[in-house]
């Protein structure tokens, strides 16, 4: 389902499998508006990503000022260098609608060592959302996101939650 543009809104660009099934699980939570978030198709690498987001993204940042994305990527054991690369690649005059968000190393780490399936994971982080706790975004794979998620739930929340 496509969201309505000239209303508040979060699109999320996975960047692989695993990062879409917990996007969707997210997407999926009872307490996610799923009129306000559309999951898209999964980049295949955290490059692609950036490149798919600057390409056919960027535009419709720009034309409707209601959208807000989520760059969902694996940080491969380096997040704060990715998400120094990263942020060097989103314009300023929409910086404040972008949010990179992702597991430190890969999202098979977390599901390892969690036990949830990926669909699950993203569950549990929407549940998080909506509580206004942390709980689980605060696992040691997830808690270098505190700055973003912060920034992320202060905006999306009148929206995105019931």
């Amino acid at each position: 389902m496509s969201v309505n543009k000239h209303k508040p809104h979060l699109l999320v660009l996975p960047e692989d499998d695993p990062n879409r099934q917990m996007a969707d699980g997210f997407a999926l939570d009872l307490n996610c508006n799923y009129r306000a978030i559309q999951v898209l198709r999964e980049a295949g690498g955290w490059v692609k990503v950036v490149d798919i987001f600057k390409s056919d993204y960027l535009p419709g940042m720009r034309q409707f000022p209601e959208r807000r994305m989520v760059l969902l990527m694996d940080f491969d054991g380096k997040p704060e260098d990715r998400k120094s690369f990263v942020a060097r690649e989103i314009p300023e005059d929409i910086k404040n609608r972008v949010f990179v968000l992702g597991v430190s190393s890969e999202p098979e780490n977390l599901r390892n060592a969690t036990d949830k399936k990926y669909e699950e994971i993203g569950t549990a982080l929407a549940e998080d959302c909506a509580e206004n706790r942390q709980d689980f975004w605060m696992h040691d794979l997830l808690k270098h996101n505190e700055p973003e998620l912060n920034r992320l739930i202060e905006d999306v929340r009148p929206f995105l939650f019931k």
